[in-house]
């Protein structure tokens, strides 16, 4: 929530000049093409692969580089300034397929109780500034531990949001159009929640020994996430995601099977929308555990939305099977550490086969860039056929040397478009 939204004079004219430029660009030919290939590949008759390029280590090479160092004083402000700068500079130099909007986006102020439990544990940094590895004290033993999972409550401040509005549409309306902004990628993952109350072994160990502590947990959790979901449509805060947004672990959301019939722009429901779900920790349970102990479970929260995507860092090339009972699945997550002949075998061409590269070539001594062109290039012999948007997250470190982030996307691109 925004204490004060007004806006100093200089706060003002920094917010200005970025949308200026960021509106020069918006207005390019390229980002309607790119949109068309996005729209393309998610309604299965892609034209070549699709990249995009997220989770970048910012907070490496931000401090030192004028482009992205913000100015404002306002914390919203300095907010909104960041993000201009950063996807200004992912623009100039590892743009992959991104698309800029022809509007500013307004998000809309809102708080969720969410389920009542806090993780607790040691946290131990890894990189300043980024990445932190987590011990989980577990907090969810037994069946009457789940009581300590409440309903979450969901709240909405409309003046706070109206006051943003204003002075954004003040400061810049004149460049851009401004607009309210609901959530439009509602990330589900349950047992990302549970794993951090219960702890990682615990948990695991327990799909054998306490089957069904597990089963009642899973179960109190989708309850909640359907709670949630319902405040959420109540009070309007759901935004159409057929865009340039972020559909689960993968990238954009164009196409044109949504939103569908009798949707109403001015009050987007779950079933003209993209939905997503996941189950992380369980690259190393069996199909069977997998359906059991998530998916069934998660069938409830799926069957609610338009499209489906599915999958985040867990392997998936053994488990196709279970995730064709998804409903309206459209996109399938594939890390890289699958057998990728038996993953695309598998995907085939009836879903979007959503690659994740493997990050850890950013952080060696040695910049092997053949290397990660090696990878892709695989890839793209394996998957032919059929429809895969590459999308490299994850980026932990850059050894400092954001140039190979440059160097990624411009391999990358040159071989999607062939002129390798």
């Amino acid at each position: 929530m925004t204490p004060d939204a007004t806006l100093s004079p200089a706060d003002r004219d920094i917010l200005r000049g970025l949308v200026e430029e960021y509106a020069a660009i918006a207005a390019l030919p390229v980002h309607r093409e790119k949109a068309r290939l996005w729209t393309k590949l998610n309604d299965l008759r892609s034209e070549r692969p699709m990249i995009w390029i997220t989770e970048v280590p910012w907070h490496e090479f931000s401090a030192d580089v004028p482009e992205l160092v913000t100015r404002c004083t306002a914390t919203w402000a300095r907010n909104l300034e960041n993000d201009l700068r950063r996807q200004l500079y992912q623009w100039r130099h590892l743009p992959g397929d991104m698309i800029f909007n022809d509007y500013v986006p307004c998000p809309i102020a809102y708080r969720s109780t969410s389920f009542g439990l806090v993780r607790q544990g040691e946290l131990l940094p890894i990189t300043v500034g980024g990445i932190t590895s987590q011990h989980y004290e577990p907090q969810i033993s037994c069946l009457a531990d789940l009581a300590k999972i409440k309903d979450p409550v969901v709240t909405v401040d409309r003046a706070d949001t109206a006051a943003r509005l204003a002075a954004m549409r003040d400061a810049f309306g004149d460049l851009l159009p401004v607009r309210e902004q609901g959530r439009d990628n509602y990330w589900f993952t349950p047992w990302d929640n549970l794993v951090m109350w219960y702890g990682v072994q615990e948990a695991l160990t327990d799909l054998i020994e306490q089957p069904e502590v597990i089963n009642a947990a899973i179960e109190r959790l989708v309850d909640c996430y359907l709670l949630e979901l319902d405040q959420m449509v109540a009070h309007n805060l759901l935004a159409l995601n057929t865009t340039n947004c972020r559909i689960g672990s993968g990238a954009y959301g164009y196409s044109t099977q949504l939103p569908g019939a009798g949707f109403n722009p001015a009050h987007p429901t779950p079933q003209h929308l993209w939905g997503c779900s996941n189950a992380q920790i369980f690259t190393e349970v069996s199909p069977e555990m997998h359906w059991e102990f998530a998916l069934r479970h998660d069938q409830r929260w799926l069957a609610r939305w338009g499209l489906n995507y599915y999958g985040c860092c867990e392997v998936l090339d053994t488990k196709m099977e279970i995730l064709r009972r998804i409903p309206n699945l459209r996109k399938v997550s594939m890390n890289y550490r699958i057998r990728l002949e038996r993953a695309a075998q598998a995907v085939g061409a009836d879903y979007v086969f959503s690659y994740k590269p493997n990050p850890a070539c950013f952080a060696t001594d040695h910049w092997d860039l053949p290397k990660a062109r090696a990878e892709l290039r695989q890839l793209l012999d394996c998957t032919q056929g059929g429809h895969v948007e590459i999308v490299l997250k994850d980026i932990s470190t850059v050894a400092r040397q954001p140039q190979r982030l440059w160097e990624w996307a411009a391999m990358a691109t040159e071989l999607v478009e062939g002129r390798e």
